[in-house]
C-alpha cells in the first residue's frame, strides 16, 4: 500500500473519480437565475418566431397545397428555384435590389456614424438630449406615416417642394411617379427614419472610450478633428465593422412595406424588388411554395455574404462576429 493511501486512509484498489461538474454548473445557473430569466424572453422569441418556422422551408421543394398539408403535398425538388432563375424579371429584380442596397450602404450607413460623432462633440447636455430626441422620433413612426408625409411634401398639387420650385421659376417635378427620383427618394426616407436610431450603438461605444486619451491629446495640442480621427474612430472601429457585416447580410432584405408604398406603375421598372415580387407573384396568387423558395434564396445569399464579410474582416485584423 502506498504512503499516500496509508496517510489518507483510502483504499488503493478503489478508483478515485473527479468531482462531478454538473452540480457546479447547476449551482452557477441557480446563482445567476435572474440573468437567465432576463435572457429567457429573447430566447423564446427566436425559438418560436425564427427557428421553429424554419421547418416550413420544406414547402419550397414541394407543390404545397393547403388542403393536403406539408406531409402530403407532392415533392417537386428544385422546380420553384428553376422558375425563379428563369423568370424574365429575375435579373431586373436582382439589379434593382442590389442597386438600392448599395445606395443604402454608401449613403445611409455613414450617416449614423457622422451624426454620433457630431453629438459626441456637443458639450451642453440639454441641447444634446434635445437633438437626440428629435432625431430619434422618426424611428417610432411607421413607414405608412413616413411615406404619407413625403407624399404631402412632394405632390404636384400644392406640395411644399414643388411650390418652392415654382416660386423660384423652375418647373414642377413629379417625384412620386418618376422612375429617376424613386431611388434618391427611397434612400432619403431611410436616412430620415433610421439615422437617429442608428447613433445609439455608436454613442454607447464612444462613452466607453478612456477620457484620459482625450486629455493627453489636448496636452499635445491636438485639435478636435485630430482627436476624432486618431482616438474616437479607431476606438469604435470594431463596432463599425460588426454593424457593417450585419448590414451586408441584409443585401437582399430591403423591407417590403417601404418599397411597396412607393411602388406604382410608372416606377415599377426600377422599384420592383424581391419582397414586392414575392407579394405580387406569390402570395396574392396563393403560390406559397414559390414565395418560400424566393425567401430561401434570399436567406442563403445573406448567409454567404455575412460569412464572406466576416472572413474579410478577420483577414483585415478585425474580430468579426464569430
Amino acid at each position: 500500500m502506498s504512503e499516500t493511501a496509508v496517510s489518507t486512509g483510502m483504499n488503493p484498489d478503489v478508483d478515485v473519480k473527479p468531482p462531478k461538474q454538473d452540480s457546479g454548473r447547476m449551482k452557477r445557473i441557480i446563482k445567476n437565475r435572474a440573468i437567465y430569466m432576463m435572457i429567457l424572453p429573447g430566447f423564446l422569441y427566436f425559438l418560436i418566431f425564427k427557428y421553429i418556422p424554419m421547418s416550413g422551408l420544406v414547402i419550397a421543394f414541394q407543390d404545397y397545397q393547403a388542403f393536403l398539408g406539408v406531409m402530403n403535398s407532392p415533392w417537386v425538388g428544385f422546380k420553384h428555384f428553376e422558375r425563379l432563375f428563369t423568370e424574365p424579371m429575375f435579373f431586373t429584380i436582382l439589379s434593382n435590389t442590389l442597386i438600392l442596397f448599395m445606395m443604402n450602404l454608401l449613403f445611409y450607413f455613414p450617416v449614423p456614424i457622422i451624426l454620433a460623432l457630431m453629438l459626441n462633440e456637443v458639450r451642453r447636455e440639454v441641447f444634446k438630449r434635445f437633438i437626440q430626441t428629435m432625431v430619434y422620433i422618426p424611428h417610432f413612426m411607421s413607414w405608412v406615416i413616413i411615406v404619407s408625409i413625403s407624399f404631402v411634401m412632394l405632390s404636384m398639387d400644392r406640395g411644399i417642394i414643388n411650390e418652392l420650385l415654382a416660386m423660384m421659376g423652375f418647373e414642377k417635378i413629379n417625384f412620386l411617379m418618376s422612375s429617376d427620383w424613386f431611388r434618391p427618394m427611397y434612400v432619403l426616407q431611410v436616412i430620415w427614419r433610421e439615422a437617429g436610431w442608428g447613433t445609439i450603438i455608436y454613442l454607447a461605444a464612444m462613452a466607453a472610450i478612456d477620457p484620459g486619451l482625450y486629455e493627453a491629446s489636448r496636452i499635445d495640442g491636438a485639435s478636435r478633428f485630430r482627436q476624432i480621427w486618431h482616438i474616437t474612430l479607431p476606438s469604435i472601429r470594431s463596432v463599425i465593422v460588426v454593424l457593417l457585416i450585419l448590414k451586408i447580410g441584409d443585401v437582399l432584405e430591403l423591407g417590403f412595406e417601404h418599397v411597396y408604398l412607393l411602388l406604382n406603375s410608372m416606377n415599377r421598372e426600377v422599384a420592383e424588388i424581391f419582397d414586392t415580387y414575392v407579394y405580387t407573384a406569390g402570395l396574392r396568387q396563393g403560390q406559397f411554395s414559390f414565395s418560400t423558395a424566393v425567401g430561401f434564396f434570399k436567406s442563403i445569399i445573406g448567409l454567404i455574404m455575412v460569412m464572406l464579410a466576416n472572413w474579410l474582416a478577420k483577414k483585415a485584423g478585425e474580430e468579426g462576429i464569430y
